[in-house]
Order: structure tokens, then sequence, then C-alpha cells
């Protein structure tokens, strides 16, 4: 019996919730695990409730030094719940899962399936394993079953879509734990990229982010050094899709064909989030970063030679240990010179597992938090002075859902510049959709957005605002239905603008 007909032998469809945790590659993995859930028979529980799903999934990141700790309470306070409800299941996936194993079960006894990076496609099965033999369910494979993107998928956007080209890293930093527990890179072959990338463009997407944790390393796995390259050029063969960008990007492996391709191939953004970790040469040796400050300087220098308006973001990481006072002022350096529109900077912290949590030369809490904020004021002046250098400029919006907080109070609407500027703009008379592409011109900047307070001057309603409108009527028109007598729990948040990989700590 299938876990649909299980649940419904009971009285009714089992709800699940997904809680995520880390990177976009994290969150691509719960929209495949929302998908899989989904064609087991089990539907994702509605808005307005807490923590009363009937199966709870957490799909962690093992990134921060206490993503334990965040863990263990979260399903702390679960537990309780779990007793009142005996039918309740809690399923423990990704990266911490990946590396701690049986340790969850053995400090969080009422949790039922443990399951690891890489057999996310198993978490139905197991989880009526365990609720047929009443017993954990622990089953972690050492090595990739089935390339991911072979697995259901319920996006989270009707207009925008995560597509992972490669999964694992083949880089040796020693700040990073992601290597060890996603495996070495293995790359999709070129055909079934497309393929996807089409099938997605024929269902209304009109955006599309390319992914892998090194994702410009793309083709060392299959033999061809430029196939990024030219999978950024063939991106922009596939009619209907109108914005391409890719995350997280690695200094060592930017090369001039990659540059030359996103120049030439008018779908492809101009916005590069390029991971910096640490402007100085000593940090960057002692991080196992294969480049230096120089040849760092030089790619932004060749991208902003290439494409005059890129907006380029960073990570960066404070507090390195044995990072000296002269070692932070060369990362400051490098800030001034690179100007970026936005850094994610990070205190660094000790990851279990990794060679830098064993180095001498731990910084005291206090200078970490010292340098971070004198790091995070420089950026912050210069976020809003390369803002400031927009204003007067008109620019293509493609509306986005939930992106402006505040927009109900504003009467306005949210959505992304070709560079992934956040704008608000002022809602026009005329109906206006997520997906839907708006030009506007842009009369004020704040450090983290851009405002368009005149009137929109052209509103382009889009095939992928036709695929939100259609994906909004469906939602509204699903009964309520009997979730056997239980609230509900809400669903995850709209999809994050792509920030910083699972390389940042």
């Amino acid at each position: 019996m299938s876990s649909g007909d299980r649940s419904q032998a009971v009285g009714g469809t089992r709800s699940y919730e997904v809680r995520t945790y880390g990177c976009q590659m994290n969150v691509h993995d719960s929209e495949r695990l929302s998908g899989l859930l989904e064609d087991a028979g089990y539907v994702r529980a509605p808005e307005g409730s807490d923590g009363d799903a009937d199966v709870v999934v957490f799909n962690t990141c093992a990134v921060r030094e206490n993503a334990d700790n965040k863990l263990y309470g979260n399903l702390g306070r679960l537990a309780p719940m779990k007793t009142r409800r005996p039918g309740m299941q809690i399923a423990v996936g990704g990266c911490l899962a990946q590396k701690d194993r049986d340790t969850i079960v053995r400090r969080a006894p009422w949790v039922d399936v443990v399951f690891g990076t890489h057999n996310i496609g198993r978490l139905p099965v197991l989880l009526e394993r365990a609720r047929v033999q009443e017993e954990a369910q622990v089953e972690i494979a050492e090595s990739l079953e089935a390339f991911p993107s072979t697995l259901p998928t319920r996006r989270e956007s009707a207009y925008a879509a995560w597509v992972s080209i490669s999964v694992g890293c083949n880089n040796t930093c020693t700040f990073c734990i992601v290597p060890a527990l996603r495996g070495k890179e293995k790359d999709r072959r070129p055909g079934d990229i497309l393929a996807e990338i089409e099938a997605l463009v024929a269902e209304g997407v009109s955006e599309i982010t390319l992914l892998g944790q090194n994702v410009n390393a793309y083709g060392s796995d299959i033999g061809d050094r430029e196939a990024f390259s030219k999978l950024l050029r063939a991106c922009g063969a596939i009619e209907g899709l109108e914005r391409v960008r890719f995350t997280s990007p690695h200094p060592r492996d930017f090369t001039d064909d990659v540059i030359a391709a996103m120049a030439e191939t008018p779908n492809v953004m101009p916005q590069l989030h390029m991971p910096l970790q640490s402007g100085s040469d000593p940090v960057l040796k002692a991080m196992r970063r294969s480049y230096r400050q120089d040849r760092y300087l030089g790619i932004i220098g060749k991208v902003r030679a290439a494409i005059p308006h890129a907006a380029i973001s960073t990570d960066i990481i404070v507090g390195f240990p044995g990072e000296t006072e002269e070692d932070f002022e060369q990362t400051m350096h490098v800030v001034r010179e690179a100007r970026f529109a936005q850094a994610f900077t990070f205190q660094y912290s000790k990851r279990p597992g990794t060679p830098a949590a064993e180095m001498d030369g731990q910084i005291p809490k206090e200078v970490v938090q010292e340098r971070y904020m004198r790091l995070s004021a420089l950026q912050e002046e210069i976020s809003w002075e390369e803002n400031k250098k927009q204003v007067g400029r008109t620019l293509e919006i493609m509306v986005a859902e939930g992106e402006g907080r505040k927009d109900g109070a504003t009467h306005r609407l949210s959505g992304r510049a070709p560079d992934n500027r956040l704008v608000h703009f002022t809602k026009p008379d005329e109906e206006v959709r997520p997906g839907d592409v708006v030009t506007v011109g842009i009369t004020y900047a704040a450090p983290h957005h851009l405002l368009a307070e005149g009137p929109t001057t052209r509103v382009r309603r889009t095939r992928a605002g036709d695929a939100w409108e259609k994906r909004h009527a469906a939602e509204a028109a699903k009964p309520a239905g009997v979730l056997l007598g239980l609230p509900t729990v809400g669903v995850p948040a709209p999809l994050p603008a792509v920030t910083g990989g699972c390389a940042a700590p």
C-alpha cells in the first residue's frame, strides 16, 4: 500500500512541511523533497498554523558551528507535540544528517527518519517503513544514487527556477565541510540540462539560475574545460528564456571564455556573485583558495570592461585563524577596489571536521566582531554609492512575489532588475502579475534597494505571468479538505534572492 493509500485508510490525506536551512542547493533539494512527498500522496500544509503537520522534514545545513544546536532545539520543540500525536512523523535530511548519522537518533529518539544528501529520493519509502516497523530508519548513502534532477519537484515559483548542473565539489577549502558531505563533483550531461530548461520554459518559466557548488568548474567531470561557457551560450538560443543567472563560481575556474559568453549572450544577466573570502594572500593560502588578490581583482576588471553595468557581489569571511590586522586591511583594500554592489560578510565560526577548526591562531570573538563591524560599515557605504549611480536609469523589472514586505502599506510592487538589484516601484493602474515585466525610471537609491516613484512607462504581460496566474487560480480552487482533523503549518517562504553558496560559513 502506498503512503497515499495508507493515509486515506486512516481517514484523510497526510500533510507535510519542509523546513530548509542553508544555501540555494538546499532550497532546490527541498523543492524535490516536496515533489517526492506530493507524488506519494501527501499535501502541502497550508499557511496559518504552526507545528501541526503530519510529517515535518528538516533539510539541514552543516556550515555553521551551531548548526546542530539549532536543529536539536527545533526537534526538542516538536517532541511534546509528537508525544500527543503518535501518527506524526519527523525526518531529518541534508548535510548535517550526512555528517551526524546515528547521532541524531541517539540525541532525539523521537525522530523517525534520517537520510543523507545522496539519497533524498528515498524519503517516502523510509517514512512508510518507519510507520510500518514502528522504529527509526537511518539510511545514508555514501555516493550519489541518481542525479537529483530526475526526481519529482514542486517548484516554489511559477516564473523562476533553479537548475542544477552539477553536485559536489573538488576543492579542499580548509573552512568548508561541504565536499566531505556532498562528494566529488559530478556533472550532468549538457543535453539533460538544456532539456530541463526547455521543459521549464514550456511551462512558463522565464528566469533560470544554474546551480553548482562550484558552478563554473562544470565540465571537469566530462572533460571539457569550456563546457560552462558553451552552456551559457546554449541557454541564449532557448526561445522564451529571458533571464539566466548562475551561482556560485570560483575565481580559480573563472576563465576569459566565460566572461565573453556572459557579455555576448543577451539573456545572461549582467550580474556576478564571486566569492572573495579574504583579500589577504597569506590567509587565502591558509584557506587553500587557489587564487591571490591580484588574480581576483584582475577578473573583476575584465568583467567590468566587458560588461560595464554588471553588479558584482561576494562572500567574505572575517577572523579566519591567523588573520592579522594587516591581513584584514588587505580585505578592506579589495572591497574598496572591487566596489561590490553587495557583500555577504560572515564572522568565522569553527566547523567540526574542517582543518581550520584545528588551526592555531583562533581569533578572539571581540576582535572578529570589531573587524566585522568595520567591514560592514565600509560595504554599506559602497553599496549605497553604487546604488546611487542607478538613479535616472530606465530599467526593466521582472515583478516578483514576496520581495517587498511593505508593499501593501506603500502601494508599491517589487521586482528584480537585470543586475538583480531589488526595485520597489509604484503600482500601475493596470494589472501586473509576478513574472510580468515593467519598465520604470529609478528615482531614489538606498543601500539595499532602489525606488521608482514615478509612473510605470510600460507593462509587458508575459507567459511567466500567465503561468503564475494559472498556478494561483489552481491553488485558490483547491478544497481545504480534512487533514486528519488537525491544524496545519505554513508553507516555506518564496525563493530567496541569490546569495552566497555553501562555501560561505
